[in-house]
């Protein structure tokens, strides 16, 4: 709802023009009036119809089948804040209407098992409690008085209990609590006491220094009452909690090992009895086990594994536990993708999603390893960028709801019946159904470094005519294990509109291509290697005719601020630079980031004071004496993945060097910089404004 008020070249291409079916009536509108600075009727996309945007997420249908929850997230001008609301939909008709019709935040809907209940969590009494909301009596009840925000909310199979998580206060740190104190008297006004820490997992981004908290697992009855703590010690217990078919007991994912902040991809199921509260150990594999869901007949027991070998990036597998022989199968252990979010469709097959050339995939996968896609359109929540996103939900009758994505809109709700999708919802129609968009296309072509064949798209403007020369902006993906596809992006639906083919690839270390593509970057991540596959790509579109090759940029966030930083100290190719919240000393890097316990060891061969030179040669300040691309960093200053001390040494050492460069701090933002409305408009402006200032009149 809409809170506005206000060398040889190997290329293929093809132009992917999905777009969402229309068929459902447009929902009600929400309550505002619309401010006089919206953008509506522009027949292109501005910065200020970021604003305006929503998408589906968490698409959650009833055990029948018959009606669809989904938290509708819509974005809002006066507070700069994005608002999670419900929305309740009727697969037959498709008309939809929400459940609560006030301006509070809302998440995790969760169906009983009869379908008569909606548990959720809201901030509705001012602080996140959990919900119980009765639909045919349209009542609705605050089950919780917690202190900490609950999360991870699961039913019991009886109806009759919920499990969550919550964090609890641990102990403080030693020396703070042995310390002399001194008395303040009254009225008095000292400094903030001190913050001590002496955890070995101190930080986190968007979380700033960690409080002594460790998460436990609780228990609250359906009925209302006071929520029991199930869990204790510093240990935290599992996000992906799965009661028993009877209801006697809890499955969960933890590392109760004495080191495990050591252990970054260890993990074990546990089983914890509710009226006796005896924990017993389901798996003791090397690696982490996760995602337990019982079958049907409560027979056997399907999980996540990962294995803990240091490396950057390994496929999650899928495993079954037979609980009463205790013996464990793999499932399509030959299926060179990572698996996640099974869900049983009978006792012998299952719903699986997964990441394959750029498309998250849906498929039924059965006990003997047959796999059968079902659709390749889920997607459409993230919003930024084009990364492969989505989830989904599967009915007792075989049903599936899931967020359905394309390049021309975000994520809307759809259904997946007998082999037929039909999308619901048309979330964005009133405010891009007039507009001009930029198209996407797919590339192919061979690296020049050793002929590896890279899969790219790229973004034609609003207007494209192939006859003219346009500028290109390069824009390189994070993760670097992540991989980007034909979905929306606001960021780069606005640099084409601006008149920028927009070109991205999924280079190698990329995930959704199988692990020896992804390993393909172990220990060179950055390096001259996944340069030269962008360096192709460019190659590849001036190949196509239409580009103007003296009008060349450059840019990326976290990995691809990386590898942005990198390429310009191995190139005077670009015209400008943007490089965003980057790592441009890995040395310091791993010292001060959150990261350390798992970078250290999975994305380098050790420590850094044992491995100097290896970490310097990856580091892009070691290039900077190379640099003569004009540079704007963007980055959050409360930033704790990719410190801002590292945009800082590069901006202070492009300064020594007389190159041009502007440095943007971003108040109070971590890593996700475009987590707030106003920051991704922010952020795209100050790179356009950037590439600008050196782009020139193409012919």
């Amino acid at each position: 709802m809409r809170t506005f008020t206000r060398s040889a070249l190997v290329i293929t291409t093809s132009l992917l023009l999905s777009s969402p079916a229309l068929l459902a009536e447009e929902p009600v509108a929400a309550s505002g009036a619309t401010s006089a600075n919206t953008t509506a009727s522009s027949r292109y996309f501005e910065a200020e119809d970021i604003f305006a945007l929503e998408y589906a997420a968490d698409v959650q249908i009833s055990p029948g089948g018959s009606k669809i929850v989904y938290v509708r997230a819509s974005n809002d001008i006066m507070t700069d804040s994005t608002r999670n609301s419900l929305w309740l939909l009727d697969v037959k008709t498709g008309q939809q209407s929400p459940l609560f019709a006030d301006q509070f935040n809302y998440s995790q809907p969760r169906w009983s098992a009869d379908g008569k209940q909606l548990a959720f969590i809201s901030d509705l009494s001012g602080s996140r409690q959990i919900h119980l909301h009765w639909l045919a009596e349209n009542k609705t009840a605050q089950l919780s008085k917690l202190l900490q925000s609950p999360s991870n909310l699961v039913w019991s199979p009886d109806g009759k209990q919920l499990a969550f998580t919550m964090n609890v206060d641990a102990r403080e740190a030693a020396v703070k609590q042995s310390v002399k104190r001194v008395k303040k008297p009254n009225g008095a006004k000292w400094s903030e006491p001190a913050v001590v820490l002496d955890r070995v997992r101190y930080q986190a981004d968007g979380q700033g220094f960690l409080k002594p908290q460790f998460r436990q697992i609780f228990i609250l009855p359906a009925s209302g009452g006071t929520e029991r703590q199930l869990t204790q010690g510093d240990f935290n217990y599992g996000s992906d909690l799965s009661f028993t078919p009877d209801s006697k007991a809890l499955v969960f994912s933890a590392n109760l090992d004495p080191e495990w902040e050591y252990q970054p991809r260890d993990s074990n199921l546990y089983q914890l009895d509710l009226a006796t509260e005896q924990l017993t150990a389901l798996t003791t594999m090397p690696g982490s086990e996760s995602s337990p869901v019982f079958s049907p007949d409560g027979k056997q027991l399907a999980f996540l594994w990962q294995n803990n070998a240091l490396v950057p990036y390994s496929n999650s597998k899928l495993k079954i536990l037979n609980l009463s022989s205790n013996n464990i199968s793999d499932i399509a252990a030959d299926f060179d993708r990572s698996i996640d979010q099974p869900a049983w469709l009978n006792n012998s097959s299952f719903v699986v999603q997964y990441d394959d050339r750029g498309q998250r995939k849906l498929a039924t996968l059965s006990s003997s390893g047959k796999i059968t896609e079902l659709t390749a359109s889920l997607g459409g929540v993230s919003q930024p960028q084009p990364y492969l996103s989505g989830s989904y939900s599967v009915a007792n009758n075989g049903t599936i709801a899931y967020t359905h994505g394309t390049s021309q809109r975000p994520s809307e709700v759809a259904v997946l019946q007998k082999g037929k999708t039909t999308v619901l919802t048309a979330l964005n129609e009133d405010l891009l159904g007039h507009k001009k968009l930029a198209q996407v296309h797919e590339i192919t072509y061979k690296s020049s470094f050793d002929g590896e064949e890279i899969q790219g798209w790229y973004m034609t403007p609003p207007d494209f005519d192939p006859a003219k020369k346009y500028p290109l902006l390069l824009e390189i993906h994070g993760g670097p294990h992540l991989a980007y596809g034909a979905q929306w992006s606001a960021e780069m639906q606005r640099y084409a509109k601006e008149g920028y083919v927009v070109f991205y690839d999924n280079h190698r270390g990329s995930s959704s291509y199988g692990e020896r593509f992804a390993m393909l970057l172990h220990n060179k991540y950055s390096s001259p290697e996944d340069y030269a596959d962008h360096d192709s790509g460019v190659n590849a579109m001036l190949a196509l005719g239409f580009i103007d090759e003296n009008n060349l940029f450059i840019g990326g966030g976290s990995a691809g601020g990386i590898a942005t930083a990198y390429a310009i100290g191995l190139t005077d190719r670009y015209k400008a630079a943007a490089v965003v919240k980057p790592i441009i000393n890995w040395l310091s890097k791993v010292l001060t980031g959150d990261t350390y316990t798992y970078q250290t060891f999975h994305q380098f061969p050790g420590v850094p004071w044992e491995n100097v030179e290896h970490y310097w040669q990856r580091s892009p300040l070691s290039l900077v004496g190379n640099v003569k691309t004009p540079t704007i960093l963007i980055t959050g200053e409360a930033d704790r993945r990719t410190p801002i001390s590292e945009s800082e040494q590069f901006y202070q050492a492009l300064k020594l060097r007389r190159v041009d460069t502007t440095l943007v701090r971003v108040p109070g933002s971590p890593h996700g910089i475009s987590n707030r409305p106003s920051r991704m408009i922010e952020k795209v402006e100050y790179m356009l404004a950037w590439f600008e200032k050196y782009r020139t009149p193409s012919n």
